[in-house]
């Protein structure tokens, strides 16, 4: 007689699952929860201690670690010496593993489990069982998802039992469930509890027509739950598909645009800002996003953090974009803009996700990180010049913009709205430079943001130069005193942030 062994934390459809197999002659094992939880529901079915010949002890840590249950399963049928021993053990075959994992991750996310409680949580006998099924999967059939179910038994209806291919592909299946699940385990005992899982992909991934460039094959994974200011827990509304660097871009877009509370829309190209503006109303804060920078924004991608209603969708609609997104869209907004075949309009959830990661791939391995979140750490104002409640406000935008621009970065603005974009350097004064060319005349009186310190005072002197109002950087550099020095000389305020943000 064929054997089952059942032992599940995740009780989905085990009812009739089970019944289906006693109806194609299988006998049920199982275990502690999951026995009293088949047995309640009037399914025949043996306890693990009847095929063990032991009781479960340490609060049921030892129940299926032993040789009736491995041997059972482990066992090639067709070595004699497999069966001999067997035999002489009473080892029967169990054929079919049905095992889930005890709750680690989920407990583990939960802020008010205490390090007992997790640790509690890390399952032994069930990947044990899991492994040993899927190495022996050519006798094993092992089901570690309640949604494989009916294709077990749809695929015994059609053959008698399942099939090698079958039993193959849920080995396979069972493996990346252990090693995702050790995966999140080695992550809480670095430190991390695991709200964001490395592995936590869905299995399908969407293809794209092609990568960064025409001759690179693409695939968007998108990771399980919602997010906010995310591509990936977005809505698509219309216009074509979204390529790799659309949704490059587009990320880039709500990176930026989360920084803000008050209306605000962003500009990007190549991932980079090419225009941000803050203003009482949408309208008027894409404007000045607008009127940062007239000529990058053609092709690019918009992104604002309020409803696009009718004035808005008309301004934008005479614009060439690849991308707009919004968290809502009015109606008559919507004819607009869908006139255009071939814009993508995206909807956006705008509630911003605390304690998110970020990943990027290396040839062979994945670096990952805290999300960068926070905007200033302890504030210091060093300059003898002291800047005003106005310039307070217009620094924190300016350090707002400079952000999200790619190291070595500089942003001068005025008015709420950038006027000169310094990205991707490989020098400081390189970045000013590029920057206060664009702002021209403009740059008289604004305001200056730096990523990271300013290392040297020729960006300082560069600023003067240009008539710069007051400047915000982290600090930290071993030349602060001499930068300070010169702001003083030269009438400048200065705030230190006492917070880098590299963006590389």
């Amino acid at each position: 007689m064929k054997q089952a062994l059942i032992s599940v934390h995740d009780k989905r459809d085990l009812v009739p699952f089970c019944l289906a197999l006693i109806d194609k002659g299988y006998t049920l094992v199982s275990t502690g929860g999951t026995y009293r939880h088949l047995d309640h529901a009037g399914v025949n079915i043996k306890k693990v201690s009847d095929l063990t010949g032991f009781k479960e002890i340490m609060d049921g840590r030892i129940k299926t670690l032993h040789p009736a249950v491995h041997g059972g399963i482990l066992g090639k049928r067709d070595h004699s010496s497999h069966v001999d021993d067997a035999n002489r053990e009473g080892i029967s075959w169990i054929d079919l593993v049905v095992v889930n994992l005890y709750p680690f991750e989920e407990t583990a996310r939960d802020p008010e489990a205490s390090e007992e409680d997790v640790i509690e949580q890390i399952d032994i006998g069930g990947p044990a069982m899991i492994r040993s099924g899927a190495k022996n999967h050519r006798w094993v059939t092992v089901v570690t998802d309640p949604g494989d179910y009916d294709t077990v038994i749809n695929d015994m209806d059609a053959q008698g039992m399942t099939s090698l291919e079958l039993r193959r592909d849920l080995a396979r299946k069972a493996f990346a469930l252990t090693a995702s699940y050790d995966s999140v385990i080695t992550s809480y005992f670095s430190g991390d509890r695991p709200s964001d899982p490395l592995l936590a992909l869905d299995l399908l991934s969407e293809p794209l027509r092609y990568g960064e460039n025409p001759h690179q094959k693409a695939f968007f994974h998108r990771q399980k739950g919602q997010y906010g200011y995310a591509v990936a827990s977005a809505t698509k509304l219309h216009g074509k598909d979204l390529s790799y660097n659309n949704i490059t871009d587009a990320q880039a877009a709500l990176d930026m645009l989360k920084e803000f509370e008050e209306p605000t829309a962003v500009a990007v190209k190549h991932m980079n800002p090419c225009g941000i503006g803050s203003a009482p109303t949408i309208l008027k804060a894409f404007e000045k996003a607008y009127l940062a920078d007239p000529v990058s924004i053609f092709g690019g991608i918009v992104a604002v953090n309020g409803n696009v209603d009718l004035a808005l969708a008309s301004t934008l609609s005479a614009l060439f974009l690849e991308v707009i997104l919004a968290p809502s869209y009015d109606d008559d907004a919507l004819m607009i803009l869908t006139r255009k075949k071939n814009v993508r309009l995206i909807r956006f959830i705008d509630t911003k996700t605390p304690g998110t990661k970020t990943y990027r791939s290396i040839p062979g391995g994945l670096l990952v990180q805290d999300e960068d979140q926070d905007l200033v750490g302890t504030i210091t104002i060093p300059t003898v010049t002291k800047p005003s409640e106005k310039d307070m406000n217009e620094l924190l935008f300016a350090y707002k913009a400079v952000k999200g621009v790619k190291s070595n970065a500089i942003v001068i603005t005025k008015d709420f709205q950038t006027i000169g974009i310094g990205a991707g350097q490989m020098s400081r004064v390189g970045a000013a430079r590029i920057a206060l060319d664009q702002a021209k005349d403009e740059a008289r009186d604004a305001y200056m943001a730096s990523d990271a310190f300013i290392p040297m005072p020729d960006t300082v002197e560069l600023a003067a130069r240009h008539g710069i109002k007051a400047i915000i950087q982290p600090g930290g550099s071993v030349k602060d005193d001499v930068v300070v020095g010169l702001c003083d000389k030269k009438g400048i305020a200065m705030v230190m942030t006492n917070m880098r943000h590299f963006k590389h």
